[in-house]
């Protein structure tokens, strides 16, 4: 009896694992994680579930590939010069992963989860391979790199993810509208209790999303240069 092939090699070219997580990132994106199932998949990819199941197990599979293309072409963002500094490059991984989080709804969630069931997976040492390398470039010691870089790493997501949250759960549609209710909100704080939220209430007002996140950053990867300078 002859050998029966398991699949052709018409549909082994046709259907790749990368095809398949990015029709998965397609699906994320315009019906969310729920969305995100064999079926809608199938149809999507006109194929059979067989076809899928060859080349990813089950959904948690299929989410964990999704979230590491979308990270590892964040990460591969590259500076205007071609002879960036590390802080430069610090900039380019750190924008390059606000906009692939502020872009996929469903990524920050994902981060968490991949991040917190897998620290052996291939996530965490590709973002910290990403963010560390410019780390020990920029002369800070070697035993510092692990904190330094998780540091750098918290702030990014944490703050990336904040971002997004804030951009789909606010209630107004157009964003200086509420900030100004925001902000007059904060104005009118008992002035006992909260003087500070009243006076720092204006700059809320009018604020840039993405320039608070780069003056945040600035601020970190200052603060780990100056800890770590040699002078000290």
């Amino acid at each position: 009896m002859p050998t029966r092939t398991p699949r052709s090699s018409r549909r082994t070219e046709a259907l790749s694992r990368g095809r398949i997580v990015a029709a998965a990132i397609d699906l994320l994106d315009t019906a969310g994680e729920t969305g995100l199932t064999f079926r809608a998949l199938t149809e999507r990819l006109a194929t059979g579930p067989g076809a899928i199941y060859w080349h990813v197990a089950n959904k948690g599979e299929l989410l964990a590939a999704a979230t590491d293309a979308v990270v590892t072409a964040a990460l591969s963002r590259e500076p205007a010069e071609p002879a960036a500094t590390p802080r430069e490059r610090i900039r380019a991984v750190a924008l390059g992963l606000f906009d692939a989080i502020d872009e996929h709804a469903w990524l920050a969630t994902q981060l968490a989860i991949q991040m917190s069931r897998d620290p052996a997976g291939t996530l965490a040492p590709r973002l910290f391979e990403g963010l560390g390398r410019q780390i020990s470039a920029l002369d800070v010691p070697e035993a510092a790199w692990f904190t330094a870089t998780s540091a750098l790493m918290n702030y990014i997501l944490g703050a990336a993810g904040q971002n997004a949250t804030n951009g789909r759960n606010a209630t107004h549609p157009d964003r200086p509208d509420f900030l100004d209710t925001v902000a007059t909100t904060w104005e009118n704080l008992d002035p006992e209790e909260y003087p500070f939220t009243r006076a720092v209430a204006r700059q809320l007002r009018g604020h840039d999303d993405r320039e608070q996140f780069l003056d945040g950053l600035d601020l970190v990867v200052s603060g780990i240069t100056t800890v770590h300078s040699p002078d000290r």
